[in-house]
This record gives structure tokens, sequence and C-alpha cells, in this order.
């Protein structure tokens, strides 16, 4: 598909799930394409650790696409970069400090060189073909989370990215309602916005409120070793937590190397220039327990992450009864037994845990109702396209929209495409969208042989069967449930080969195909038998 003298939009990714954006505007024969994110693996893909939008649509128009545009620097909107930037070819855009991760992720994956990473200093508009771009920065849990106002000749749209209001934003100068009541006077075509907290009937809040109830809470826990975990690229809060120190006369030290990275990338951007001093661990340790605050990793239950090793007591930061975990951040949905994991080895160690469901010591980065309200009455979109959200989610936005007023709302999802204008807008086809999954080292469909494989031997297990010359017949069970019994299921599974293979007639005794088949019907009905499971079966041949 070659876009004629329309306006298309299309995900590939985030629409239908809150993660992996890939947004593509299609004008007068070329494309453009909105963030390159990626999600961690979940328990559908086992033995994954990230998972991709599948880009096989926009691959095969690469030539036809002017570059990649970036909103802000989290994973889920920059993650996929350094694995799909070189095969696309085109040049990136992004802001300073996005630019500055980009940079570092391109650089770890040994391809930095041979891609052409744009940074857009100044907010000026740039072109790319048929569209006119600018940078609009708003709030968000990161430094420079930014809208795009987009410019085609067929009308305005405003991509909000990732965005909330916040009058105390600590990093950063959002745009005023005053300028978004401009851009409104001047026409919105479309609207593309984040989904991600339509269900929250309250404004999200700011960071300004946020460091009033950390110092309360700091406060409250004098005398006392406090660790607090955040998100590493939640920039505001870093801000946030130095200011926090100073004022609650406690030295700041910091665990965790995606944390030193982003106070790295955000000072040279000019951000975090009055964080206090920080100390080292040793330093840290030997300090009276109420004159130190730890920054720390891993409030998402991640294994490897500092506040883990420090849960297991095996990190040089040490906690004892009575110190005091912050839980300065949200539970990602799918990391709720993580998280509780390390919370209750916290717990049974008489560790004081406090999370943002006791005291308000974080606000989300994504807009709740009132601000969703807002947003409408200053831009007057005639067209509102949720995405960023699974689809109860962008459902609720489109029905919020209409009730404000909105004429026009295009619920879609991955694949969807939709001619935005001219004429009615709505869906006028589906392309291929899906996922993909770095296993290893290896990039591959993620309903591909192996992970379904891998699903079917996590749930039923998996019997190998060996024939050998002279009848000779092994068998060997794995993940069964049988433990005492096992012995004496494979002697029996054995024996039910043995047999099935005896049965065989005629040219079947030398088929080899017949042989296999024989010998795995047989290990399989014992399997079920014994155990009640249909596992997988291997039958392997052995050579005469």
């Amino acid at each position: 598909m070659k876009p004629g003298k329309e306006l298309l939009f299309c995900a590939l990714g985030g629409s239908g799930e809150i993660g992996m954006n890939v947004n593509l505007y299609g004008c007068n024969g070329k494309w453009l394409m909105v963030d390159l994110g990626m999600s961690f693996g979940a328990a559908e893909y086992p033995g994954t650790e990230l998972v991709f939008a599948d880009l096989e649509f926009i691959e095969e128009r690469r030539d036809d696409l002017l570059g990649v545009v970036l909103t802000h620097a989290h994973e889920d909107h920059i993650g996929a970069v350094p694995y799909f930037a070189k095969e696309l070819g085109v040049p990136l855009y992004a802001t300073p400090f996005t630019a500055k991760l980009v940079n570092e992720k391109l650089e770890e994956a040994g391809n930095r060189h041979e891609i052409e990473l744009n940074v857009i200093d100044h907010l000026d508009r740039f072109d790319l073909g048929p569209f006119g771009i600018r940078y609009l920065p708003l709030a968000h849990s990161i430094a420079e989370g930014n809208a795009l106002v987009i410019e085609t000749p067929y009308g305005r749209i405003f991509h909000t990215g990732d965005w909330k209001l916040d009058d105390d934003p600590l990093v950063g100068v959002p745009a005023t309602a005053e300028e978004l009541t401009q851009i409104g006077d001047e026409g919105v075509l479309a609207l593309v916005c984040d989904s991600t907290n339509v269900f929250n009937p309250k404004a999200s809040g700011s960071e300004g409120a946020v460091r009033k109830a950390l110092l309360e809470e700091v406060a409250r826990h004098h005398g006392k070793r406090i660790v607090v975990t955040t998100f590493a690229s939640n920039v505001a809060r870093l801000q946030t937590l130095g200011e926090v120190a100073r004022a609650s006369r406690r030295k700041l030290c910091v665990a965790g190397r995606s944390l030193d990275r982003i106070i790295k990338a955000a000072q040279g951007c000019g951000y975090l220039m009055d964080l206090p001093e920080r100390v080292d661990f040793d330093t840290a340790m030997s300090l009276p327990r109420g004159e130190v605050l730890i920054v720390a990793t891993g409030g998402q239950g991640e294994p490897r992450a500092a506040l883990s090793r420090i849960a297991e007591d095996n990190h040089p930061i040490g906690l004892e009864a009575g110190d005091v975990v912050l839980f300065s951040s949200r539970q990602i949905p799918g990391n709720e037994i993580a998280i509780g994991r390390i919370q209750n080895r916290l717990a049974k160690r008489d560790i004081t845990i406090v999370t943002d469901r006791q005291s308000g010591i974080h606000v989300s980065g994504h807009p709740g109702r009132p601000e969703l309200e807002a947003l409408y009455g200053w831009l007057r979109p005639e067209i509102l396209v949720p995405v960023h959200g699974e689809m109860r989610h962008m459902k609720e936005q489109a029905r919020l929209g209409k009730a404000c007023g909105i004429a026009r709302t295009v619920v879609q999802e991955n694949g969807d495409m939709v001619r935005l204008a001219p004429g009615k807008p709505g869906k006028i086809d589906e392309v291929r969208s899906g996922r993909l999954i770095l296993d290893g080292d290896i990039i591959s469909p993620a309903d591909g042989e192996a992970i379904v494989m891998r699903r079917r031997l996590a749930a039923s297990g998996l019997v190998i069967v060996v024939l050998s010359g002279k009848g000779r017949v092994h068998v060997e069970g794995v993940g069964l449930p049988l433990d005492e019994d096992l012995e004496d299921f494979m002697a029996e599974a054995r024996e039910d080969v043995s047999a099935a293979l005896a049965r065989l007639k005629g040219g079947q005794r030398h088929d080899r195909e017949a042989i296999t088949e024989a010998a795995r019907l047989a290990a399989r009905r014992a399997a079920l038998r014994w155990s009640g499971k249909k596992p997988q079966v291997r039958v392997i041949l052995a050579e005469h």
C-alpha cells in the first residue's frame, strides 16, 4: 500500500496494549514513523527478554519511509531502535536528552556510525516530505517528554506521546494552556492521544506534591536508613529526591547502573545540575542510619536490580529491622508477583514498606480524565484517535471524547489502516502486524515454533523414546508429575512401545515414519495413563 492524496494513520504497536509504541502516518506517497518502542518479555513468551512490533509492513516500504521521530526516551518508545534502525535505513530525530540515550544504545549495539541521528535542539519546525513537524514540550515522568504537532496538506495532527498536566513539574517547562489553546484556534484535524489512565477520575498530580509527601515521609522515619526506589528514567523524581536529601540533611547514595547512566545523560543536557554530591556504598554504610538516603533501582521486581539484592541481603547496602523502603513508583501491570516477592522478603526482615497506596510519594506520568477533558477543550480536534492503551482504555477514551463534544472518534488497533482525510475518517484496510521476540541473540516471530513448543513443554512435559538396533527401547520422562513413580512409568512405557512395534506388519516394520509414529503414540498413551498429561514425545531412531 502506498499512500495516495490522503492522510493515513496506522499503529503497528501500542494500540491494543500498553507499550511497544510504533505509529505510522502516510501522506502523498510517503510514510513517517513516530516512535520505535518495545515491551519486556512476558509469561506467554517463556525464556525471552524483549518483545517488538513486527515491522514487516513498513520494512517492505522503506524506500517511502522518510524518518523516525522519537517523542521521548522511555523504552516503550525508543527501545527497539538499536535492533531495527539500521535495517530501516532512515534518519532518526530526537530532542537532546532522548538523543543522548539513543546514542548510547546505538554505541552498545555497535552501529552508531551507520545510523543518522538528528538532534532537534530548539524545538524548531523541520520538514520531512509532506510532513512539517515540531516538538511541543509536555509534562511526563521523564525529561523532554514531547507531543508532536504535524502539519500536512490535509490538516494538522496533534500526537500527544505520553503526557500529563503538571503545575509544578520541577524539570522542564511544559506548554501552557494558552499555547495549547492557540494551536486549537489554528485548527486540529486529529488528536492522537495517550489512553493509559483514562479510568482515573482524578488528575495525575504534580511532582511538587510528591516532593512534599516524600519530605514528610522521610521526616516520619527519623533515625532510620531509608531506601527509595523509583524509575531510573524519571529525572524529575531524581531532582525531587536530591532536594529531599538536602532538606532532610541526609547524604545521597545511588545504587543501580541505570540510575548512574540516566544521571550522567541528564547532566550532559543541563538537568540535575544541583543534585547533591553522591556518596559511595562504603560511606553510606558508615554514616549514622538517619543520615543517608539511598536511591535504588528495582522497584518493578527485577531480580538483578539493586533493590532485589538489598532485599536478599547480598548487596553492599544493607538494611536492618526498622529501616524503610519507599516505593516511589507505580506497579506496571504484569509485575505484581515480582514486586510482591521483594516486598515479602523485606517484610520478613521487619523492614518497613511504604507504597503510593499509603502515601502520596508517587504520581503518574499519564493523564487522568480531568486532564484529557482539559486538552480536548484547548485543542478542539475534529477527530480523536485513542492510542497507547488496551482496547478497554481506547474505547473508554473514545466515549469520553464524544461526551466532551468531539464529533468523530476512531478506535483502531494494531494493523488497522485508518484514513483521516479527506472524507469521513475510518478504517479502510488491515495490514500485517504482530510481535517479534528477542530469544537469546535471535529475533524471531512470537508465534514461531520455538515459543509454541516451549509453552507445550512447560504445560505437559517431554517424553524421549530412543529406538536402537536389535529392538532395544529406552524411554525418558522429563517434567511429568510422577516423581516416585517415574521409573515404573518408564518401564511400562518401554513395554508399550515394544508391543506397538511388534504389531507392525509387512513393509511397516522397515518404514521409519511408521515406526516413529507407533512409538510416539504408545509412549504418549502410557504418559496419559500414568499422569493425566499429554506430553510432547520425541522419537529418536538410532542408526543400526
